[in-house]
């Protein structure tokens, strides 16, 4: 069996809710894989070779400092290639081998992977994309993480745009209404999905 048969990669956008609904889903028992999760265990993994690549001042208390690292390997093009070389086939292995014990239970799981569409790394047919309008993106993260209007627009344009990403996707959640509306739509895909992978 090919790893990631059973998976269904769930992406987004900024602040379109996407970890409100891999949490529903982990409440009702699925199994969530969570890339951001992977992707920072590693980088704490190699961060001797952080330092090496990119100077001591990339760590303190003995852990990765990303926002320090982020400001770097976001101001040079070459600097990020570099470190996604680094990074990227560890966290694939780290995902594909969990994907593949998940797997061998014949049941659907998710793969939480923000970038999905962007990174085209991951050979996994099924994918759902939780929707919110730009406006509600910029509200949302604005108030969530504290950031400027302009920071927001910035973050929303190195994506590709939701409304492409929800024309892209197997399945979508609306999360452009209220909490109640996000659980009526979540219902009903969670059903689609378990009744697709029988």
């Amino acid at each position: 069996m090919m790893a990631f048969a059973y998976a269904v990669a769930l992406t987004g956008g900024i602040a379109t809710g996407k970890s409100t609904v891999a949490r529903m889903f982990e409440d009702d028992g699925f199994v969530v894989i969570d890339a951001d999760r992977i992707a920072h265990e590693i980088l704490d993994e190699q961060q001797e070779k952080i330092i090496e690549m990119f100077g001591e001042e990339m760590v303190s208390e003995g852990k990765v400092d990303r926002k320090v690292l982020g400001a770097v390997v976001f101001a040079d093009p070459k600097k990020r290639k570099a470190l996604e070389s680094l990074l990227h086939p560890l966290i694939y292995a780290r995902i594909e081998a969990e994907a593949e014990r998940e797997d061998q239970k014949c049941k659907p799981y998710i793969v939480d992977i923000p970038l999905f569409f962007e990174g085209k790394r991951y050979p996994i047919k099924r994918s759902l994309v939780v929707y919110a309008s730009p406006e509600q993106q910029v509200e949302r993260a604005m108030q969530r993480d504290g950031l400027t209007r302009e920071a927001v627009l910035k973050r929303i344009a190195a994506q590709i745009d939701i409304a492409k990403k929800r024309d892209m996707a197997d399945y979508v959640i609306d999360n452009s209404q209220d909490q109640t509306q996000l659980r009526v739509e979540y219902e009903k895909i969670k059903k689609m999905i378990m009744k697709d992978m029988q």
